[in-house]
């Protein structure tokens, strides 16, 4: 009897997308004798998103950075659909039409991505896109954000006889961290021969034969592209929801210092789709993730004065990845650049140590 009665006193969380922090969030409370939890993603697998481009010129990385939800959390309840709904009955309805009561909820759903995919599909997406590079003699990039700036990286590190041109419609690179760091990118990017044009978008519709023009009138004559500018929030759907009015004019969630969804007791946020003012970082995703699964045990033991407070990152800090080898770090708001940063993400980006965080081997 004592064990039914146990039972009936779990507390039903339910996590909604298996991003970077919803993963973490979910290993988290991973058999936690308190919880029984569901996560519902879109897709069927998490991915190191800030891996995806060594996986490009690498194919084989990427089977170690698309995981299946199952393999880091086995046993777990997983519903591979999008969510559609949220009602005051504290039920989430996804796209197959089930609805799965609550009582706490997590909304983690980042950024829109192409996540209908399969782990197989997404494998074979890489494939194809290595088969691309390789393939071609001339790419383009559009975008000069860190993904950007990344792709180009990797490719003319492992094809320097490529010819990769780079769009981008800001004044300069890196625009989310210091101009410094920008000019120290540019110019290890040149010094690479990749042709960087900025500010200037790209008709890629215009793309007929390989022909791309420019929004200055330029034309760009490339084998392929690729798109690296950033996806929208994922939070559309949730404009016919309870929490319509819990969104700012940008689409984010916002939250309160427990990362709370203000005006609900019982939902939280976390990751790129709240509205923390702070970069949008993998890292700093993660650390919502353990301050929410934090608050969640705090809330089962009746302890909600204890709460934990997230403090948003006061400084940027970032690396961005320039090949294998060398890398650009901007911390405390000095920029480096070359071989010892590129010994802290580089080699291997972080994937042995995600991985490590999900219980999986490195």
């Amino acid at each position: 009897m004592a064990e039914n009665g146990s039972e009936e006193k779990k507390k039903r969380v339910v996590v909604i997308g298996g991003g970077i922090a919803g993963s973490l969030l979910c290993k988290t409370l991973h058999k936690h004798h308190h919880f029984d939890f569901t996560l519902i993603d879109s897709k069927e697998y998490f991915e190191i998103t800030w891996a995806k481009l060594r996986a490009m010129v690498e194919p084989s990385f990427a089977k170690r950075t698309v995981i299946d939800h199952h393999e880091y959390l086995p046993g777990a309840s997983i519903i591979t659909s999008d969510a559609i709904g949220i009602d005051e009955q504290c039920q989430v309805s996804t796209a197959e039409g089930r609805q799965i009561a609550f009582d706490y909820l997590v909304i983690a759903t980042g950024h829109l991505t192409n996540s209908h995919l399969t782990k197989t599909e997404r494998l074979r997406q890489f494939e194809a896109d290595y088969e691309k590079i390789k393939s071609s003699d001339t790419i383009l990039i559009v975008g000069g954000g860190p993904s950007g700036v990344e792709l180009a990286g990797e490719i003319v590190v492992d094809f320097p006889a490529k010819k990769v041109k780079l769009v981008h419609r800001g004044s300069r690179l890196l625009e989310f961290i210091s101009e410094t760091a920008g000019k120290k990118a540019l110019d290890w990017l040149t010094a690479r021969n990749v042709e960087v044009m900025l500010g200037q978008s790209v008709d890629l519709d215009s793309g007929s034969d390989g022909v791309y023009l420019t929004s200055s009138g330029e034309t760009i004559v490339a084998d392929c592209h690729f798109i690296c500018t950033s996806e929208p929030i994922g939070s559309s759907w949730m404009k016919e929801t309870i929490l319509k009015y819990s969104l700012d004019d940008r689409g984010r969630l916002m939250v309160d210092k427990n990362l709370r969804v203000k005006g609900f007791a019982n939902i939280f946020a976390i990751g790129d789709v709240t509205d923390v003012p702070e970069l949008k970082q993998g890292y700093l995703a993660q650390k919502h993730a353990l301050v929410v699964a934090n608050n969640l045990k705090l809330l089962i033991r009746g302890e909600e004065g204890k709460m934990v407070k997230y403090y948003p990152a006061t400084s940027a800090l970032a690396i961005v990845s320039l090949g294998r080898r060398e890398a650009l770090a901007y911390i405390l708001c000095v920029a480096m650049i070359g071989r010892i940063p590129g010994l802290i993400k580089s080699k291997d980006l972080f994937v042995g140590k995600t991985r490590r965080q999900l219980g999986l081997q490195a």
